[in-house]
């Protein structure tokens, strides 16, 4: 599949995140993948067997430099991307985002042996939806207009000074919103609150993608040397209200003025609700993701209706109660 020789070194930035141990265990099992190492704010959260793993903040940037010039990877994947209000609050996850970035890049221009990197972004970058005769391709503008958008649309600029400085392949994974198990998604756990808000003017369509087929993304991009833009979306798409249907939620339909208050009620109960969510709710979210078939060989093979039907079949409460009445 590769084209490059068994032994290769690969380096994760955010392997510690849940889409990165998840990357990081795929690529334990891949025979072209050498040594591994990964550095993050937090601890992996699975067991990997070979990684090495360096728990560094985005702020240690002089200690990042040393540890990804001292590895001298051939690919770099960073996934060091704060969504907001998923594991940081906006102000945390901005600036996790931009000094991981500015760490992460410097670096990667200080290794000889460098020859690709893959970064995460997401099709929050085309900007807000207009329902379903908005399906941007990997040509359309770059036109962010959420924070999270604008977060992931710095990352790409940033990328291409160092892909135009030295000739490295830049692959760009545009991710559909990612649900997953264990992701921490601010869009999964609103739709998994009992009562789920829906824009009763615009119940606009959207798409996502689960956790597992983002990882096998990353490392085919990785394996390939993608050198492109590439959209990774799920097949199919579904409306809030549809979603809450499916998970026998209670849907409240909302009008302009009661966000505000569903927003709040909202942060409240442990699901605030970034503006790239709001988006989501008012206009929508798709993107054309068919260029994956034929760059990545592959599509995700779970689709919308059936990543939404997965959020709702896990448990997302494990009572006291019941253990005990199970072990009596």
């Amino acid at each position: 599949m590769t084209g490059q020789g068994a032994g290769q070194r690969v380096l994760v930035a955010g392997m510690g995140s849940e889409l990165g141990s998840l990357v990081a265990v795929k690529l334990e099992a891949e025979s072209w993948v050498g040594a591994l190492v990964g550095i993050d704010a937090d601890p992996p959260r699975r067991r990997l067997r070979k990684a090495e793993f360096h728990l560094l903040a985005p702020s240690q940037r002089e200690r990042i430099v040393d540890v990804v010039t001292a590895f001298n990877p051939h690919v770099l994947i960073n996934l060091s991307v704060w969504e907001p209000d998923a594991r940081a609050s906006l102000r945390d996850a901005r600036a996790f985002t931009a000094d991981a970035t500015v760490a992460i890049i410097g670096a990667a221009a200080e290794c000889p042996a460098l020859e690709a990197v893959v970064i995460r972004s997401g099709i929050e970058v085309y900007g807000r939806g207009r329902g379903t005769r908005t399906r941007p391709d990997e040509s359309a503008p770059i036109q962010p207009t959420s924070e999270f958008g604008k977060m992931l649309a710095n990352v790409e600029q940033q990328s291409a000074v160092l892909a135009g400085r030295t000739g490295l392949a830049i692959g760009t994974l545009r991710l559909a919103p990612v649900l997953g198990k264990h992701v921490p998604s601010p869009l999964g756990r609103l739709l998994r609150q009992p009562i789920v808000p829906y824009s009763a003017l615009a119940d606009s369509p959207f798409a996502v993608v689960e956790d597992g087929d983002a990882a096998n993304a990353f490392v085919t991009a990785a394996a390939r040397r993608l050198n492109e833009p590439v959209n990774v979306v799920a097949h199919g798409a579904i409306t809030t209200l549809q979603a809450a249907l499916r998970g026998r939620r209670i849907p409240l339909p909302l009008l302009g003025p009661g966000w505000g208050l569903a927003g709040r009620l909202s942060q409240i109960l442990g699901a605030p609700i970034p503006d790239h969510v709001v988006e989501v709710m008012h206009r929508g979210r798709l993107a054309d993701g068919s260029r994956a078939i034929e760059v990545l060989g592959s599509a995700p093979a779970s689709s919308t209706s059936e990543v939404i039907d997965h959020l709702y079949a896990w448990e997302s409460v494990v009572r006291i109660g019941n253990i005990r009445e199970a072990v009596a």
